[in-house]
């Protein structure tokens, strides 16, 4: 699980995309994204120059039903 701390949040939001997930707003520096088939909504923070906490990413990563391994793939 170590190679999920200090991820920048727009690649994040990018690696969730290819994953199949929409994005559907940004609103109050959060960007939500949605799946068919996921009742989950990921809210991944867009504050610049400040990572993503693992414990928040780890969080969304198991919302979206994925793996970190799985998340990882995307990311790259």
């Amino acid at each position: 699980m170590s190679g999920v701390h200090n991820l920048k949040p727009e690649r994040v939001v990018k690696a969730f995309i290819k994953a199949g997930w929409k994005r559907r707003k940004t609103k109050s520096g959060h960007a939500k994204l949605t799946k068919q088939g996921n009742p989950n909504i990921l809210s991944i923070p867009l504050h610049k120059g400040k990572p993503i906490k693992q414990g928040l990413l780890l969080d969304q990563i198991k919302k979206a039903k994925m793996t970190v391994e799985e998340f990882l793939k995307y990311y790259k």
